[in-house]
C-alpha cells in the first residue's frame, strides 16, 4: 500500500538554525532517503518551499478566488514529503518514525486512495 509522509515543522525555527545545523539536519535526510530507497520503500518526495510562497485556491459561486499563504494558520507548517511503499500502517509508523524532523516536529500518515 502506499503511504504519504507529512512532514511538518516550525519554520521559525528553521530560520534560526546555524548553517552548521543546516548542514546536519540535510545530511540526516539524505541518510534516511538512501535508507528508504534501498529498502525499496521509497516512491518520492521533496521538500516545500516556505509557506510564504503558497497560493491557496478556493472556487466560489463558480469564481475561483486565491490567497497568498496556507489555508489554516498553525505552528507548523508542511515542509515536505515522502511517499512510500509499505505492507501495512505499523511498517509506515516505523519508517515515519526516522525521519528527523519526527523528533521536533510531525510526521501525518496518510494512506493514498486506491481507485476501481
Amino acid at each position: 500500500m502506499n503511504y504519504l509522509l507529512l512532514i511538518y515543522r516550525s519554520e521559525a525555527g528553521l530560520s534560526q538554525m546555524t548553517p552548521t545545523d543546516r548542514k546536519q539536519v540535510t545530511a540526516a535526510y539524505g541518510a534516511f532517503t538512501q535508507s528508504i530507497v534501498q529498502s525499496g520503500h521509497f516512491k518520492g518526495g521533496d521538500g516545500l518551499q516556505p509557506t510564504s510562497t503558497a497560493t491557496t485556491v478556493r472556487v466560489r459561486d463558480g469564481k475561483t478566488l486565491t490567497t497568498d499563504g496556507p489555508f489554516a494558520e498553525t505552528r507548523e507548517q508542511l515542509a515536505g514529503y515522502y511517499m512510500i511503499d509499505a505492507k501495512d500502517l505499523d511498517t509506515a509508523i516505523g519508517i515515519a518514525a526516522r525521519i528527523p524532523n519526527a523528533k521536533d516536529g510531525s510526521v501525518e500518515i496518510r494512506p493514498v486512495m486506491i481507485y476501481d
